[in-house]
């Protein structure tokens, strides 16, 4: 299934980006963009989203100076950009794998392409990550382990029900049964000729 290896690199990924637990570490990619195209792409997609987790772990502290927060601000704006470029990236992916497919006369197209589904499985692996870390944490209370761990089940059940849901999509696609229909980004607010502010005007 390829919520499998999904799920395994967003692991390795999350895993990996806390050894040093910075924002600022530098990123490597262990995967080749060639000839493992889309593990690449998970990876890549995986890091923007755990970098981008702490951006705004960061910018909610109350004692921030306003100076750098503006500057995060900008940093979590260009973060956006990257993951809804690779966003796209997946979806390319996946309409040059299936692009020899027919679809079926009565094939439906899904609410959201398969890589927005990828999207929500990194995300729900970060939270999965983090809300463990919470029901083991030094100085919690065991009331508050013992929440966070019910939050935790019901993260794990969503993260299943998310994956069965990815792959059905992906093998119904396969099988003409879906077609893929992919809207390129119309972004409006950090565009400078249809942002208002940017563009000049008072």
């Amino acid at each position: 299934m390829f919520t499998d290896k999904a799920n395994s690199i967003f692991k390795e990924v999350i895993e990996k980006y806390h050894v040093i637990d910075s924002v600022d570490q530098e990123f490597s990619n262990p995967y080749d963009s060639k000839s493992q195209a889309i593990e690449h792409l998970l990876y890549r997609k995986c890091w923007i989203d755990t970098v981008q987790w702490h951006y705004e772990d960061i910018i909610r502290d109350p004692q921030i100076d306003p100076v750098a927060a503006l500057t995060l601000k900008r940093q979590i704006d260009a973060s956006n950009q990257d993951r809804t470029d690779m966003v796209e990236y997946i979806d390319s992916y996946f309409l040059e794998q299936y692009k020899n497919v027919t679809p079926k006369n009565n094939a439906t197209i899904n609410t959201e392409s398969p890589a927005w589904g990828v999207d929500r499985l990194s995300i729900l692996a970060l939270k999965v990550y983090h809300m463990h870390v919470e029901t083991i944490r030094d100085g919690a209370s065991e009331e508050h382990k013992a929440t966070c761990q019910n939050k935790l089940n019901i993260l794990l059940e969503q993260q299943v029900d998310l994956s069965t849901a990815i792959d059905t999509l992906l093998n119904d696609i396969k099988e003409g049964d879906k077609y893929m229909k992919v809207y390129k980004q119309m972004k409006m607010y950090n565009d400078d000729e249809l942002n208002p502010v940017l563009r000049g005007e008072k």
